[in-house]
């Protein structure tokens, strides 16, 4: 029987702070040892997990074409090949008729990141083509430190360039005269924090905006109407918009609204009523944001501002599209995306959806004169689908929809939305799915939770997904107060002072399944990624007795020696979301709930944490030092496992092919724990 390894310790104060030594050989040597562990222990199921993987790529269409995009004389679109890690990036010459039909005699090959990856790691950043559709600008993460590379390829010859500059945050923004980049720069914190202008052949670039507050990012991006760029500058509670006109990038971004702390505003440039306008985006009235509107093309310094949608306390506005005819607006109501249009000349309407629970965004707007935009929609039941919306009408097409090979009918699966109560009295929405035949009676189920940012986790479609179902569990997202599902309060509800919030939902969650036969103590598993895995860290430690069996992968469980450390990447940002942990409150407040400080000697469940050496967002030693402390605390014998991926960043490994047998690895830990494989 394999031994776990075992974690030597420093000191009292943080015993396992050693395994913060990166690229250290006994760091080295420790993690490549509990992965050992890891394969041991799994070793009777390495069939099993062969099979799954095979099971769930057989689902997959791997050789497939994506839905063209069109723009200008070219259609844009991909292909996956049965074999390839990656899709490849193609173009061919736009059909008079209008259709999206591919001609495959013509078509040319922009990018093959298979020929780039040289099996290694591989993350493609920006992928974006200048105005007049004769180069290439593109960005490479070859490592998962999200530190890109810059190149530029001549579209005519397929001469590649590799800009000469360091320390890229991967972000390239054409100006309209096709010559000119704006690409961003990192700071030692992993910080955007300066845009630099470069024109092709010159060699060199300026330097045009440096951000020196640590709280905020920077990121330029083209207006919906392709005349402005804007520059935003965002931290976790206020935001700056500069601008500038396309056609002149040698002159100087202009400043929309100076920043004021607590002041969020977003702006598009684009046509409202025929004529050329801005539009803004600000909660200056109200927490779920108001809309306003400037007309012309000069800068919309804030007295101009003009009211074009007021504040509303039980709708948030999420985002705002532009084109030449319509203004569409994404909502969120009791809990669910909402996709509201505004079309010249006719009364405003909502799309019209199938399903009770879904996720539902604008994929695409198109091109500016375009009179259809593209929504991608999905159900836990239900495959992702590209619905074609004709602004003027309303009428909906479904172009594609993701294939599910072998056998498959979206009706044998049920998908709910339920109720928990809070402790609080408030009311947490659940999302769930299973087949039919399983429901009515405890089950296995897998319950997932994030709860940070305000990031709203709708529902979603899983290839992956149905060899669990198929298996017989219920697949169930717990929807807790410091994620956006219901509108900004519900995102403050669960942050800083209120993140114990996000815990008591989920266990709230997990307790109104059990009670309501879903499942079982004895059949509950738990799963949550980065805040997701601080999450499940801190149910483990308040309530462990609830679940059998808990993921966390890339987990933020070491938050409070993190948030204390303002030299490691993000964390000085982080602070409007978890507090500053010099200020003594904070610092009590944050050691109450840390996964880490708070492991103490109490039986746990079985234990999957899945680390990224490479992860700049959270270091691999979070999840290290998390497990090495349980190991030594923890007062039963159930399996406990460390999976650090030595090649990979925050996102895992970058391939498809082994993106699914993580997956794989993953569910056959689960089925061991509960005696089904």
């Amino acid at each position: 029987m394999p031994h776990a390894p075992i974690a030597r310790t420093e000191n009292a104060a943080d015993p396992y702070a050693w395994l913060e030594q990166r690229d250290s050989e006994e760091v080295l040597e420790y993690l490549k040892a509990e992965n050992a562990y890891l394969e041991a222990e799994l070793a009777e199921h390495r069939e099993l997990r062969e099979a799954l993987f095979q099971e769930i790529k057989g689902r997959i269409r791997e050789t497939d074409l994506s839905l063209p995009s069109p723009w200008g004389p070219w259609l844009y679109y991909q292909r996956t090949t049965a074999g390839d890690e990656y899709p490849r990036h193609y173009r061919c010459p736009r059909p008079a008729d209008g259709s999206l039909d591919v001609d495959e005699s013509a078509e040319q090959l922009l990018l093959d990141p298979n020929a780039l990856a040289h099996g290694g790691f591989l993350s493609l950043g920006t992928f974006s083509v200048s105005q007049d559709h004769q180069r290439l600008a593109y960005s490479l993460d070859t490592s998962g430190d999200e530190v890109y590379q810059l190149f530029v390829k001549e579209l005519a010859t397929g001469t590649v360039s590799e800009l000469p500059f360091a320390d890229c945050d991967g972000s390239m923004t054409w100006a309209n005269d096709s010559q000119t980049l704006f690409f961003g720069e990192l700071d030692d914190c992993h910080r955007p924090h300066k845009l630099y202008r470069h024109r092709l052949g010159s060699g060199s670039a300026e330097m045009v905006f440096h951000e020196d507050d640590g709280r905020f990012f920077l990121n330029c991006y083209r207006a919906s109407s392709e005349r402005q760029l804007v520059l935003l500058l965002g931290s976790k509670t206020t935001s700056e918009a500069w601008v500038l006109d396309a056609d002149t990038p040698e002159a100087a971004f202009n400043c929309l609204a100076p920043r004021e702390e607590g002041h969020e505003y977003y702006v598009d440039h684009g046509k409202v009523d025929g004529d050329w306008a801005w539009l803004v985006r600000s909660n200056q009235s109200g927490i779920n944001f108001a809309l306003y509107c400037v007309k012309g093309d000069n800068a919309p310094t804030r007295e101009r501002w003009s009211e074009l949608r007021s504040h509303d306390p039980q709708v948030m506005l999420e985002g705002v599209s532009l084109n030449h005819s319509a203004l569409v607006l994404s909502l969120r109501e009791s809990g669910l995306p909402i996709i509201e249009v505004h079309a010249q000349g006719r009364q405003a309407y909502r799309v019209d959806l199938p399903d009770a629970a879904y996720s539902l965004y604008v994929q695409d707007s198109l091109e500016f004169a375009s009179p259809v935009i593209r929504l991608r929609y999905e159900a836990l039941n239900r495959p992702a689908q590209i619905r074609q919306l004709t602004l003027a009408d309303g009428a909906q097409q479904v172009l594609k929809e993701t294939p599910v090979l072998g056998p498959f009918d979206a009706d044998d699966y049920l998908s709910q939305r339920l109720w928990a109560t809070a402790p609080d009295g408030t009311r947490v929405p659940i999302s769930l799915v299973a087949k039919r035949a399983v429901l009515g009676q405890a089950a296995p189920l897998y319950l997932y939770g994030y709860g940070a940012y305000g990031e709203s986790l709708d529902p979603w479609f899983s290839h992956a997904r149905l060899s669990l179902l198929e298996r017989g569990f219920v697949f169930a997202i717990a929807h807790v107060r410091g994620g956006g599902e219901l509108g900004e309060a519900w995102y403050r509800a669960g942050k800083l002072e209120h993140k114990h919030n996000s815990f008591s939902d989920f266990i709230a969650c997990a307790e109104h399944l059990i009670a309501s036969g879903y499942t079982s103590p004895d059949q509950l598993a738990i799963s949550g990624g980065s805040a997701g895995g601080l999450l499940i860290g801190a149910v483990l430690n308040q309530r462990p007795e609830l679940f059998a069996a808990a993921i966390a992968e890339v987990p933020f469980v070491d938050v409070l020696n993190t948030m204390q450390n303002p030299d490691l990447p993000l964390t000085v940002t982080e602070y409007d979301e978890w507090g500053d942990p010099h200020d003594p409150e904070v610092f009590a407040r944050i050691k109450g709930y840390a996964p880490y400080e708070n492991v103490k000697a109490q039986a746990y469940p079985a234990i999957l944490a899945v680390a990224g050496y490479n992860d700049s967002r959270v270091q691999y030693w979070e999840a290290a030092k998390w497990v090495a402390k349980l190991r030594a605390h923890k007062t039963d014998n159930r399996l406990l496992l460390l999976k650090t991926d030595l090649g990979a960043g925050h996102g895992g490994m970058s391939g498809r092919y082994q993106a699914l047998r993580d997956v794989a690895l993953e569910y056959a830990f689960l089925l061991k724990v509960f005696k089904l494989g």
